[in-house]
Formats: C-alpha cells, sequence, structure tokens
C-alpha cells in the first residue's frame, strides 16, 4: 500500500506540473499575442493607414483571435485527455499495485504452505530417518543382546564343563587319595599290628627267658641249698631249708610282676596308638567332608571352625586332642588355619591379644563395653564376669594347646614361635587387669612347658619380667578379686610348674612300671626304664 501510494503521488505531481507547462506556454503565447496586437493596433493607431490596411488588421486581429481560441480549446481538450490518460494510468496503477499486492500475498501464502510442507517433508523424513536409526538401533541391540546371551550361554557351557572336569577331577583326586590313605592306614594297621605281635613276641620272650631264668636260677639255688644241706649236715649245722621256699616265691613274684608290667606297658601303647588313629580318622573324616563338591569348602570350613571354638566352651574339653585334630586337618587344607584364627578372634580378643578399655564417651552403657570384650547375651541379660572369665580360659588354652601340637610327619604352621609372638606382644601391649591375667595364667599352664623346653633363659626371663611388672602391677590394683588369680601366677612360677608337662599332653607318670610292682621290697628286683614322654 505505501509503494502504491507514493506511485500516485508521482502521477499526480508530473499532471501538475504538465498542466503548469501548458498554461504557461498559453499565458506566453497570449502576452505575445496581445503585444502583437497591441503593438499593431499601435502601430495603426499611430500610422495613418487606409481603409484597406485597417481593414486588413481588423481581419488579422480576428484571426489571431479566432486562431488563440482554437488553441486554447484544444489545449483545454488536451489537458482533459492528458488528465483523463492520468487518471487511466493512475487507475491503471492502482490495478496493478492491487493485483502486485495480491500476487505477492498469494506468493507469500503459497510460500508458506511450501516452507510448511517443505517442513513437514523434512519432520516426515527426519521422523523415518529416526524411526529407521531407533529400528536399526533396536536390532543391532538385539544382535548384541542375542550374541551377549549366546556367548554367556557358551561360557555357562564351557564353565559347566570345566565345573564338571573340576569336580571329575576332584572327585579322582578325591579318590585317589583315598585309595592311598586307605593303602597308608592299611600299611600301617599292618605296621601296627606286626609291632604288636612283635611286642608279644618281645613280652612272651622276655616272660619266658625270665621264667626260665627264675627255673635256671631255682635250680640253681636248689643244688646250692642241697650242697649246703649236706655240707652242714656233715658239719653239724641247722637247715636252711625253710628259707629257700620263701625266696623262690619272691623270684617268681618279681618275674610275674614284671610280666604284668610288660602287659600292662604293651596294652597303654596299644590305648595310645588306638586314640591317635582314631584321631587320624576323625580328621581324615572332616577333610572328607571340607573337599565334598557339593558344598562350598569355605563354608564347610566356617562351620566347622565355630563348632570347634564353641565346643572348647564346654567343660569337658580335650584341648590337646582337638589341638591333634586341628593340627591334622590344617595340614590338608591350610584355608582352615586363617579361619580358625578369625573365629577364636572373634570370640575371645585377647587371643589376638587385645584389650579394650572402657570409655564413658565411647561407649553408650557398660553393658555395650561387655558386648565389645565379648561376654555373651542370653535373654536380654548380660553372662556374669565369673562365666565370661571361664569360658575365656577356655578359648586361651585351646590356643596355647594349638600352638604346641607336634604329629610327626605333619608340619604345624601355627607353632610355638606364634606362642612365643603371642606373649611377647600381651607383655609389652596388654595392661594388667582381671581379664587379662586369667589369660596370662591359662595360656601359662598350657603352654609355658613347650615354651620353656624350645627357648629355655628366653623363657626364664619371660617369667621375670612377668613377675616384677605384670604382677606388680596387679598387686598395685588392690582388687579383690585379683588375690586368687595372683597366687596362681606366683605359685606357677614359684613351684615351677613349666617344668611338669601339662595334663592330657602326653603319657603320664603314674602310668610307668614302678606303680604297677606289688610291694616296694621287690622293685629293687626290676630295673625299669625312665617315663617315656610321648608328644603330639
Amino acid at each position: 500500500m505505501h509503494g502504491s501510494a507514493v506511485t500516485l503521488s508521482v502521477a499526480y505531481a508530473e499532471t501538475h506540473s504538465i498542466n503548469v507547462g501548458i498554461r504557461n506556454i498559453f499565458s506566453s503565447m497570449s502576452d505575445d499575442s496581445d503585444d502583437e496586437l497591441a503593438l499593431g493596433l499601435q502601430s495603426c493607431l499611430m500610422d495613418e493607414v487606409g481603409l484597406v490596411e485597417g481593414a486588413l488588421c481588423e481581419l488579422t486581429h480576428e484571426h489571431q483571435l479566432e486562431v488563440k481560441e482554437q488553441i486554447r480549446s484544444k489545449l483545454s481538450a488536451l489537458e482533459k485527455a492528458l488528465m483523463g490518460e492520468i487518471e487511466k494510468s493512475a487507475s491503471a496503477l492502482t490495478r496493478v499495485e492491487k493485483y502486485r499486492e495480491a500476487r505477492w500475498e498469494m506468493n507469500r501464502k503459497f510460500d508458506t504452505q511450501y516452507q510448511r510442507k517443505i517442513a513437514e517433508a523434512l519432520d516426515n523424513h527426519l521422523t523415518a530417518v529416526q524411526r529407521d536409526h531407533e529400528l536399526r538401533s533396536q536390532i543391532e541391540e538385539r544382535k548384541i543382546r542375542s550374541d551377549a546371551a549366546f556367548e554367556e550361554a557358551k561360557r555357562k557351557e564351557k564353565a559347566l564343563q570345566e565345573e564338571k572336569i573340576r569336580q571329575e577331577k576332584a572327585k579322582a583326586e578325591f579318590e585317589a587319595r583315598l585309595r592311598a590313605e586307605e593303602a597308608k592306614r592299611a600299611a600301617l594297621e599292618v605296621e601296627r599290628r606286626e609291632a604288636k605281635e612283635a611286642a608279644e613276641r618281645v613280652a612272651i620272650e622276655t616272660s619266658t627267658r625270665v621264667a626260665a631264668g627264675v627255673a635256671k636260677e631255682a635250680a640253681v639255688r636248689r643244688q646250692m641249698d642241697a650242697i649246703s644241706v649236706t655240707s652242714n649236715e656233715t658239719k653239724g649245722f641247722p637247715s636252711d631249708a625253710k628259707k629257700h621256699p620263701q625266696s623262690e616265691s619272691n623270684v617268681l613274684r618279681a618275674a610275674e610282676s614284671a610280666l604284668s608290667l610288660e602287659q600292662g606297658r604293651l596294652q597303654k601303647f596299644k590305648e595310645i596308638e588306638e586314640i591317635n588313629q582314631a584321631l587320624r580318622e576323625k580328621s581324615h573324616e572332616i577333610v572328607k567332608i571340607f573337599n565334598d563338591p557339593l558344598c562350598p569348602q569355605s563354608i564347610s570350613i566356617a562351620a566347622f571352625v565355630k563348632k570347634v571354638v564353641t565346643r572348647c566352651e564346654s567343660p569337658d574339653n580335650d584341648a590337646f586332642a582337638c589341638g591333634h585334630v586341628l593340627v591334622l586337618v590344617i595340614s590338608q587344607v591350610p584355608l582352615a588355619m586363617d579361619l580358625l584364627l578369625a573365629e577364636f578372634h572373634r570370640a575371645c580378643i585377647y587371643t589376638v591379644p587385645k584389650h579394650i578399655v572402657y570409655s564413658e564417651s565411647a561407649f553408650e552403657s557398660k553393658e555395650a563395653y561387655y558386648k565389645a570384650i565379648g561376654f555373651q547375651e542370653t535373654d536380654g541379660k548380660i553372662e556374669s564376669i565369673d562365666d565370661y572369665l571361664r569360658r575365656l580360659e577356655s578359648y586361651i588354652k585351646l590356643y596355647g594347646a594349638l600352638i604346641q601340637t607336634q604329629v610327626e610327619g605333619v608340619r604345624n604352621i601355627h607353632g610355638l614361635e606364634q606362642g612365643w609372638a603371642w606373649i611377647a606382644r600381651f607383655l609389652n601391649t596388654m595392661p594388667a587387669n582381671r581379664y587379662t591375667a586369667v589369660a596370662l595364667n591359662a595360656f601359662l599352664q598350657m603352654a609355658g612347658f613347650a615354651l620353656f623346653r624350645k627357648y629355655k633363659s628366653q623363657f626364664m626371663k619371660v617369667l621375670s619380667i612377668i613377675s616384677d611388672n605384670f604382677l606388680e602391677a596387679l598387686k598395685a590394683r588392690e582388687e579383690p578379686g585379683l588375690r586368687a588369680i595372683i597366687v596362681e601366677i606366683q605359685s606357677y612360677m614359684e613351684d615351677k610348674k613349666f617344668l611338669k608337662e601339662p595334663d592330657g599332653r602326653g603319657l603320664q607318670g603314674t602310668l610307668l612300671s614302678s606303680v604297677m610292682v606289688p610291694e616296694p621290697d621287690y622293685q629293687q628286683s626290676y630295673h625299669h626304664q625312665p617315663a617315656n614322654r610321648y608328644f603330639y
């Protein structure tokens, strides 16, 4: 619309300029003719002319007026025609402008529609491309999942095959080990039977020799008595015949005592061997359970060590027998030692050794502290200190038995050197109180004998440190419950109980042949050997 107004303004300006030009021309022509007419009239008026010339001038003047009138009419007609043309041109320009505007609006609409169509087509194309891409992605993802599932299936199948092969191999190894152990047991049984038969033969031969010696000695004595009787009778001395039966009876009784002693000794050897064999069979059964492919080994071991540590709380627990079985089992399954120590440390922190000092800022209550150091809770009630100390003593005794247990042909991977390290750490880090005193006393009672045998003077220095430092610190506390444990530790060191083998560790002195001689009068007739000690 702005362009159309500008065009009309230009057209009116041009028309106005044309009209002004025509008027100027007409005015100039009129002025000229008027000037000429005036000049002619003036000349006619000035000059004296004739009638003809005057008439000619008038005619000329009229002619000029007519011509001017015609020119004016022509100019007016031309002006009207020009105005008409200008109006037509303006109307045409207006129509053209309207057409152009309509065309431009139509083109704009077409362009908008075209752009919309292009946008829709582009959107459809992009949607199709995206859909195609998603479809390809899904196909690729399904392919990847399918490949992954296939690989996983192959891996599982391979793992199953490997597991099957491993189980078969383990089963074969286990069966081979069983056969080897059965063969070994059979060989040991044969060897034990041969040893037993040899011992019985030796006993029979010994008894036979003793009986033969006794009979020979009796015959010699009878002969000597006969000679003596004859000589005495010849010389007139009284006879000693009454003494001979008593002497022979004493000799026979000594021989019977020696034979009984030998039989008792063989019986005790047999009992010890049967006990050791039973322990080996138990350990063999336990290892067989560990190697069962139907149950993970770690779970079986964890259940086993938990049961061992729990069982040691009972008063009738045999710590050395338990230690013997543990060493046999751990020699074949070393992982069991780590789990056993972990269970020990969980049940009793003093097997580490470790002690937690009570602090009101660290613990909400005394019960929380007791739980932290290992007190058990039953039906919401914390056990008493005496019950806790009994359990603590049992744990330490089992630990002390374990470190010194030795089995022929088997290495104890947690042996006496670990016990020496334990007592060193204990004396360096543990405070002197009732709990630590009970732990130390239990450890010395069980392991002091073995530690003294190995470390000699170094162990004596440790006892000196205990006497000078630990016991003095205990006495300084002046607590009523400490007196009994202080007396026990002092008695252990003063009476040198570390020289005596703890009960259950080996064959006791009460089993010696000296005890089995019926009367002291006849002990001199049998010179027995010193006590034999048998260490695991």
